[in-house]
């Protein structure tokens, strides 16, 4: 009988260039699902990236530290045990610009992919 249910144990890494680590349990890069992707992040402390209008809802879950949001112009921090929706087509920004990791979990519908962050350069 086949099993009903997947233990993720080897997530896959995404590489990075900003000291950020992306650890993507389910998704596209990690078991090809298209419908959702769940990871786990570490934002160091000073870290950003661009403003992005992502075809995705996020939810986001602050696990340690706090993480900063620009949503369309409103700036709105979170901390530990907080969590925020993002619905998709909403222009935002992420970024740790506080002195300590940010540790949170992303989840995305439909999954993450970069054909659908649409990041500014």
């Amino acid at each position: 009988m086949k099993k009903k249910y997947t233990i993720q144990n080897a997530p896959f890494e995404v590489p990075t260039t900003d000291g950020k680590i992306i650890r993507e349990h389910f998704g596209l890069a990690s078991d090809g699902n298209s419908k959702i992707s769940i990871a786990h992040m570490k934002a160091p402390a000073g870290w950003s990236e661009p403003f992005q209008t992502p075809e995705f809802d996020e939810y986001t879950f602050i696990i340690k530290g706090k993480k900063q949001f620009i949503i369309e112009g409103e700036t709105v921090i979170l901390q530990a045990g907080q969590s925020i929706k993002i619905q998709r087509n909403t222009r935002v920004q992420y970024s740790n610009p506080f002195t300590e990791v940010c540790e949170y979990i992303a989840i995305c519908t439909p999954a993450f992919s970069m054909d659908a962050v649409n990041r500014e350069d």
